[in-house]
């Protein structure tokens, strides 16, 4: 039976994306389960919620030991937390699905992997595709349908396939008295003044609210000690990804308008792309209440 490798993320909501998906697929959802509340034990010990007294190599010896091949295979990242703690993630997976072994590969950054050839397929944050590739337009980005299109073809061969919807919006945010009437993107092209967001999210919301909106306004940063919704309620106006957007509530915020959805993505690179790998991507079509790009 041939194998074919997908890129995925460590960890993280789009993993989860993906492992929820193959279930619903395959029938794996006690494999799904497994590997999705090992990451999430070990996400608490990394953040300090959860308290173990067995060391981490011993962990990832215990994850990892098992004769079974279709068992899930682990690994340590450097986390990025104080004292940059090692944290167990996930490293690969091989499930049979028709024909095929399809292998996820744990990656740190699946989009760049395709990118660069390395593998035909891959799962990412449809925000690293904003970040990176996408041509920012006087007007605004509002749908992943629209995302290749704006995707220059001399500077990389990976295209957008479908969304997964596990998804949560990068939304406007402001307060009242900043605001006066109806928050999105018509507001902003009015506005003179700054506009609060994370900082590797300048590009994304460039695209999204269209570098017409953005030509009067300031791009802030969050500073280390603040959340993001602290820095935005200084600011007066900012965009954040929400999902009930009850901590924005609670710091005075106004939502505003849902920008654009921060989902995970399939993505093919069109150029190493082989009929296996076509018929694959069938696993992870979307149900009839998700967006599929044309």
């Amino acid at each position: 039976m041939a194998t074919i490798s997908v890129a995925v993320p460590r960890k993280g909501r789009p993993l989860e994306a993906v492992l929820e998906r193959l279930a619903a697929r395959t029938g794996e959802q006690a494999l799904a389960d497994d590997v999705i509340s090992t990451l999430r034990y070990e996400k608490a010990i990394t953040k300090g919620t959860q308290e173990t007294e067995t060391p981490i190599y011993e962990r990832l010896a215990a994850y990892s030991d098992s004769d079974d091949p279709h068992a899930p295979e682990y690994t340590l990242l450097r986390d990025s937390r104080a004292g940059l703690p090692r944290r167990v993630v996930f490293d690969s997976l091989t499930v049979p699905v028709g024909d095929h072994d399809l292998r996820l590969v744990g990656r740190e950054e699946p989009f760049r992997a395709l990118r660069k050839h390395e593998f035909a397929l891959g799962f990412d944050s449809a925000d690293l595709v904003l970040e990176e590739v996408v041509a920012l337009d006087p007007d605004p980005l509002s749908d992943i349908g629209a995302v290749n299109g704006r995707i220059d073809p001399r500077d990389t061969d990976v295209r957008v396939v479908n969304g997964l919807g596990d998804t949560v919006y990068h939304t406007l945010l402001a307060t009242p008295a900043v605001v006066d009437g109806d928050l999105d993107r018509s507001f902003v092209e009015g506005y003179a003044g700054p506009l609060c967001v994370s900082p590797r999210y300048e590009r994304l919301v460039e695209a999204v609210l269209g570098t017409r909106a953005t030509e009067d306004v300031s791009f802030c940063y969050p500073a280390a000690s603040e959340t993001e919704e602290e820095a935005i309620a200084d600011a007066g106006v900012g965009v954040y990804v929400t999902v009930t957007g009850s901590t924005a509530r609670d710091h005075g915020l106004v939502l505003g308008e849902r920008l654009f959805p921060s989902e995970t993505v399939l993505l093919e690179n069109r150029r190493e792309l082989t009929s296996a790998e076509a018929g694959l991507k069938e696993a992870f079509s979307p149900v009839e209440t998700e967006l599929t790009v044309r």
